[in-house]
């Protein structure tokens, strides 16, 4: 279920209300009434699921989903429980359901006293904070700074001016330089013979005890779980990270950096500047990614990689002497 905090639940849906809301067929009938959207596998007999791709039909077989929206060849993968629903456009259906039941909560300013744990915390001016949020004690929020309804933010951290942070749980001690966007919404959309539509993102930010966000710095909420940055992790400015990433503790991100979604990075990791990461991958302990290399596949823990696409960097250094030779010998 997304985080109450964040996200207000609307009223459950029959069978026939969701497929009023989708345009989809109920082709399987169950008593049952949806509190909630959930991935397959996290799905339970209150939920809302979806498969469109045959590549999650293990997914969809061992799933718990009160119901599940599929497209028509897949009726028969449907566990026998579960009510189901046919669309052709599963995911595009699925997220009109997200978006009906689980809505953000909107922006209301709460008054100091409500949301500073203490007289140490400071509100530099201009500063809006959400009903719901907190501030711990000896924060420091800069100018024109918006904090979100339900943000925590801990102790002693440093949050720079123009900066926003919604969706989000922040530990002690970490600081966030001006311009940094926290927890917007991370880049999803479901094709639909409408045009694309987005799909909503359910989930939170969660940023360690240490933490160090750069300038300008954009780090999206998940998509229905969450994006973490662990503890000591410095990121440089105008770095992207994506939804749903897992970034582990002490490491460093250098700038232009782009990591996209659900990737996930071990302990002791190095960026080099304007690295590019693909959606999906798994980037062991203390790896090292040069800058400008462009990484396609998983690295293991230890290896250094470089190029476009990444490889072990020795590998890349042997290949690009081989190309310079061969040039040379063109040239004589």
């Amino acid at each position: 279920m997304p985080d109450a905090r964040f996200f207000t639940t609307s009223a459950p849906l029959g069978l026939d209300d969701l497929a009023a809301l989708t345009g989809g067929e109920v082709v399987r009938r169950s008593e049952v009434a949806v509190t909630r959207v959930a991935p397959l596998a996290e799905a339970d007999a209150g939920s809302l699921a979806f498969m469109a791709d045959r590549k999650f039909a293990a997914a969809l077989s061992a799933s718990g989903a009160g119901v599940v929206i599929v497209p028509p060849s897949a009726v028969d993968a449907v566990p026998a429980g579960a009510a189901v629903i046919v669309s052709r456009e599963a995911q595009a259906a699925w997220a009109r359901v997200a978006a009906h039941l689980h809505r953000p909560i909107l922006l209301e300013a709460a008054g100091p006293s409500d949301v500073c744990e203490d007289d140490t915390v400071v509100l530099e001016p201009g500063v809006v904070v959400g009903i719901g949020a907190r501030i711990g004690r000896g924060s420091r929020i800069g100018a024109n700074t918006v904090i979100g309804p339900g943000v925590q933010i801990g102790r002693d951290c440093v949050i720079g001016s123009g900066a926003t942070i919604g969706f989000s749980l922040i530990g002690d001690r970490v600081k966030i330089y001006a311009g940094a966007r926290i927890g917007e919404a991370g880049f999803g959309a479901a094709g639909a013979a409408g045009g694309p539509v987005d799909i909503p993102q359910l989930g939170r930010v969660i940023l360690q005890d240490g933490v160090t966000i750069g300038a300008n710095t954009c780090i999206d909420r998940g998509a229905y779980g969450d994006t973490v940055v662990g503890e000591n992790t410095k990121i440089d400015n105008l770095v992207q990270i994506g939804h749903n990433c897992i970034i582990g503790r002490s490491c460093l991100i250098a700038a232009h950096t782009g990591i996209s979604g659900s990737v996930t990075v071990g302990d002791n990791v190095m960026f080099g500047g304007k690295a590019g990461i693909g959606d999906h991958i798994a980037i062991g302990e203390g790896a090292r990614v040069a800058a400008g290399a462009g990484v396609l596949a998983d690295i293991p823990a230890g290896e250094t990689w470089s190029g476009y696409p990444a490889k072990p960097i020795r590998q890349f250094l042997r290949e690009a002497v081989w190309l310079a030779r061969q040039v040379n010998r063109k040239k004589d």
